[in-house]
This record gives structure tokens, sequence and C-alpha cells, in this order.
């Protein structure tokens, strides 16, 4: 079955914004952004990217993930683009996973170093949360999140999710962070 462009992109959020933010297709022009990110101490150890040892690497190993997901209508991550300076903040998106044999839509994110701290996660986290139960994408949120991952913990329950379970992907220990339509329309009231 062809797909209209449409249903093709429904879970990415190109051309739209939040209060500080812009959410454009993550391309080639991010690159050396992103690189900074890929090696900074750490920023890597909850995302599953084991098996590739430099930053270099890593991050061509991101933006081949990245791809593959568009490609193939798997969602994606959007470029985060801060208004008041036009920097890459860092990425966030929604994600089609494979969770315990069971399709899940995921809120997946990840902040450049320097933006940490100042609710840019959440900013996003919830505006994707929204296009997707507004867009009416999936009865339940995930969020997968190393179970050793404080800060992404944190987002999560902001962002409405509690621990619905705890399992492996990718090789590592994860919690699995949930939200119901039911749940997001009671936090709208």
């Amino acid at each position: 079955m062809i797909k209209t462009l449409e249903e093709q992109q429904k879970h990415l959020l190109f051309g739209e914004e939040s209060e500080r933010l812009y959410y454009k297709k993550i391309d080639e022009r991010y690159n050396d952004e992103w690189m900074e990110f890929c090696a900074f101490p750490g920023s890597l150890d909850y995302i599953g990217l084991h098996e590739h040892e430099t930053p270099e690497a890593k991050c061509q190993a991101w933006f081949d993930r990245v791809n593959f997901r568009y490609d193939n209508f798997l969602g994606g991550m959007n470029a985060l683009i801060e208004k008041a300076s036009g920097k890459l903040v860092g990425q966030c998106g929604l994600l089609i996973q494979e969770i315990d044999g069971v399709e899940e839509l995921e809120v997946g994110y990840s902040l450049m170093p320097t933006f940490r701290g100042f609710g840019f996660a959440l900013e996003a986290a919830q505006k994707c949360r929204d296009h997707a139960f507004e867009q009416d994408l999936a009865k339940s949120l995930i969020s997968v999140i190393h179970v050793e991952n404080p800060a992404s913990m944190k987002v999560a329950r902001a962002n409405g999710m509690e621990i619905s379970a705890t399992t492996i992907s990718k090789g590592d220990p994860v919690h699995i962070f949930r939200i119901t339509r039911e749940a997001w329309l009671e936090l709208r009231k």
C-alpha cells in the first residue's frame, strides 16, 4: 500500500513550533553541532550505541538511525532550534519502537549539554505528547529510559508519565514510562 506524504510524516513535527523552539528536519547541516553532543562525556551513556568507539562513529550511527526512521516512516527526531539564538538545542520526536514484541509510540529526547537544565527537554516532550494525542496517533505514549538516567526520568514524570514496566532494550536495562490518552486529558483539565 502506498502512503500519502501526510501519512508518511504524521509522526514528524517539521515546521511546528513551541514557546521557545522551532521543530525542523534533521539533515547534514546539524552534523558538526551534533558531533559536540556525541563527544561530550556521558551524552551517549544511555542511548544504546555501545558498539561504536569514537564520537565520529557514534554521530554517524545516530544520523543513520534518524535517516532510517525517516525513510521507513517510523517517526523520527526533530532538530530543536532555539528561536532566540537560532542554535541547535537538541533533538526530540515521536519514534515507533518495538518493546517486548509490542509496537509502541515513544517520545524520545536528547539535548545539547549547554541547553540542559532550562526546561527545553520538557517543552519539546510536551509538544510531541500533545501532537500525538491531538492527532490520535496512539492510545498511550511511552519514553524508554535507562534505569540509571535520572534526568530523563524527571522529564518523563513532568510530562505526565509513570513507570509501567522495566525491561531490556538494545541490551540495556530500561524503565518504560507511559501516559495514556485518558491521563493526558485529565492533565489538560
